[in-house]
This record gives C-alpha cells, structure tokens and sequence, in this order.
C-alpha cells in the first residue's frame, strides 16, 4: 500500500531563465494569507500600497488600521501609509466610511476587499471571518459635525509636502515636454517626491535630477520613467549640524628660508624656529 503524506515537499519551480529568481515553495498549513495576483502585481498600485493591503488582508477582523497606527508599526511614516491608504481606496481594495454615533462621537468604518470587484457586486459589508470573533471595526477620530451622508476620509494627500510635489512633477513639463504627466500619475508620483524633499533636496534640484540626461530615443511611459529614477536616484538621508572632517593646515611660506610647511598661522617652519630662538 502506498504511503501517505499530510504535508508536501519543498519543491523547485521550473525555471525559465538562469538570470531571473528561483522559487523554492513550501506548503504552509497555518497561518498563512491568500492574496491574489491581481494586488502582488498590479501596474498601477506602489509597493507600498500592495504591501500595506497584504498586511491589511492578514489581520484578523476588528484590528485597528489607521494612519497613526500603521505609522507606529512600520517606518514610512504617516505621509506614505496615508498616500497609499489612499490607493488603495481608489483601486477599490479598501472603504472607509465616517459614522456618527449617538454619543455624538464621530468613527471610521475600514472595510478591506481581497478583490475589488466584490464592491461592485455586493452592496453589504462581508460577513465576519469565523476563526476570530467580530468586535466593533471603529477607530476613534475628533469629533465634528455630523455629515449628511457617508463620506470618504480628508484628502490627506492635501499636505503642503504633498503640494510642493505635485508642483516639482507638474512642472516636469515646463523643462522637458515628453515628461508631462497626468493627474493621476502626479497624484501616485507625489510620496516618492515628498522623501526626497524630506532629505533636503530643494523643489529645482529634485526637477533638474529627474529630467537631465533623458533617452536620446525618447520616453515611451514618463510616470514609469519617473518612478524608476526616484527610486534608483534617490539620496540617502542628510543630517545637518555633524561635524565636518579635519582638513588639513594651509600651506605657508617660511619666513626664514622660503619653503613652504602647514600651519595655521604664517610663520618659520620647524627647521627655521630653532635658529631663529637663538637669535
């Protein structure tokens, strides 16, 4: 009789190039989150955006997800985790709904779609998953007036980081036009551009960089173009006030016998000081 075996082998993916990535899978039997292809390579969201939905997806029901608390477990701060909070909304992949509630308190509703269609064909929330119990999905904000209707969260892209680098990319246009850009690219282009402006490149340096030395061929896809070279161009973080290294003295000319030595301050070199004592 043949054996049986409750837990398959690591194997091998067939590989189709020696220079692209090898898969080794292991079956997982716990644990584990199914996410489909659609959201791990969709052209059109960040990586920060599809990674911040695979995070979301993992959750059980009833985690808090706001900016404040993503912020706190990951380090692309709150500018990002909103910005990508945000594309996710507009692929459908997340709602968020603001209630009041009797007390007056106003709440976030967060509901996460592991395929944006479902939006579309159901109207009712999904059914809470059985492995966790459901507890409220709400996340406490600052009161303020009841709204007449549900409404999406505040532009949080509305920053003035955020405006400061939708210009830099608009304005891509006015140095080169095959760089023009729609609202849509500016709007999912404009986080990367508020890193480097939080680094300390000025707004013209930031544009000067990514529209010098342009393909003699042409650019066939400017927002993909742009994408690449905020990230493979992007500098490493600057910290003003640390202490220069030591330069060397000046050089200056003996006094005595004309060769020339360092030192902080005209003068004799070494040789010519003993001489010039006895004197």
């Amino acid at each position: 009789m043949t054996s049986q075996h409750f837990s398959a082998h690591a194997r091998r993916r067939p590989a189709r190039s020696s220079l692209g990535v090898a898969h080794v899978d292991n079956r997982h039997d716990e644990e584990f989150t199914v996410v489909g292809n659609h959201l791990a390579q969709h052209p059109d969201l960040s990586l920060t955006a599809i990674g911040l939905a695979v995070h979301i997806q993992s959750l059980p029901t009833g985690s808090l997800v706001g900016i404040k608390v993503l912020a706190g477990k990951f380090p692309e701060g709150e500018t990002r985790i909103a910005a990508a909070l945000r594309e996710l909304e507009t692929h459908g992949y997340l709602a968020r709904t603001k209630e009041r509630l009797p007390s007056g308190r106003i709440v976030t509703r967060t509901t996460s779609y592991n395929q944006p269609q479902a939006r579309t064909t159901s109207r009712t929330a999904p059914a809470p998953r059985r492995r966790e119990p459901a507890p409220d999905l709400k996340e406490p904000e600052q009161p303020g007036p009841a709204p007449s209707a549900p409404q999406s969260a505040p532009d949080t892209l509305d920053l003035p980081a955020h405006r400061t680098a939708r210009n830099v990319l608009a304005g891509l246009r006015t140095r080169d036009p095959r760089l023009h850009l729609s609202e849509h690219d500016v709007r999912r282009l404009a986080p990367a551009v508020v890193t480097w402006l939080e680094r300390g490149v000025a707004p013209d340096d930031v544009q000067r960089t990514l529209s010098a030395g342009l393909p003699r061929e042409g650019v066939r896809h400017p927002a993909r173009f742009l994408a690449h070279r905020l990230t493979a161009l992007l500098p490493p973080p600057f910290e003003p006030g640390l202490p220069e290294s030591a330069r060397p003295d000046p050089l200056q000319n003996c006094d005595g016998c004309d060769r020339a030595f360092r030192s902080p301050r005209p003068g004799r070199c070494r040789d010519c000081r003993p001489v010039a004592v006895a004197a």
